[in-house]
């Protein structure tokens, strides 16, 4: 008798298990389409003139996107079919090394990273003229590097460093891959 109970049994909770089941489903499926928010991706972008932002910039290459004058106007800058302006900040050697096109010349030296300000050594470059619009402003972008006030960087997309000049003159680079 125990073994004709057992199929009994299992016949009456049949109906329910597969309601149980159905349900289990449904709720599954509904709380699936409700997907959670990343609480970071409402939060406010962080500060880039926090002086931690700074310490990101090692092993970075950006590009010159704008040049702003402390009064607003835009200064021209080259763009990157004319061959950009570039800065590279590598640690690949164990010492800070800062590299890029400053226009017409090649430039080379060190670079700091104290306080949340980036500031170089002295810098050194290749000595071809140029009659190019790159050869108008080489000389005063390898000036701008000699006088950071305050550094600003932004990681979140899109990656963007400023360096706002001690005339107030902001200068903003773009990150890239190189």
């Amino acid at each position: 008798m125990l073994i004709r109970s057992r199929p009994r049994r299992l016949a009456r909770i049949t109906p329910c298990l597969r309601t149980a089941v159905a349900a289990l489903s449904v709720a599954a499926l509904l709380g699936a389409c409700a997907i959670p928010k990343h609480p970071d991706s409402s939060a406010p972008p962080p500060d880039p003139f926090n002086p931690a932002a700074a310490q990101l910039l090692d092993d970075t290459s950006w590009v010159l996107s704008a040049w702003k004058s402390a009064d607003g106007t835009a200064r021209a800058v080259p763009s990157k079919d004319q061959g950009p302006l570039t800065l590279k900040l590598s640690t690949e050697s164990g010492q800070r090394h800062a590299s890029g096109f400053s226009g017409c010349n090649r430039f080379m030296g060190s670079y700091m990273l104290k306080d949340g300000k980036l500031s170089f050594g002295t810098l050194a470059s290749t000595r071809m003229a140029c009659a190019s619009p790159g050869g108008d402003i080489e000389k005063p972008f390898l000036a701008a590097l000699e006088r950071i006030d305050r550094t600003g960087v932004q990681m979140r997309a899109p990656q963007q460093m400023q360096l706002i000049l001690d005339d107030g003159d902001t200068l903003m680079f773009d990150r890239t891959d190189k």
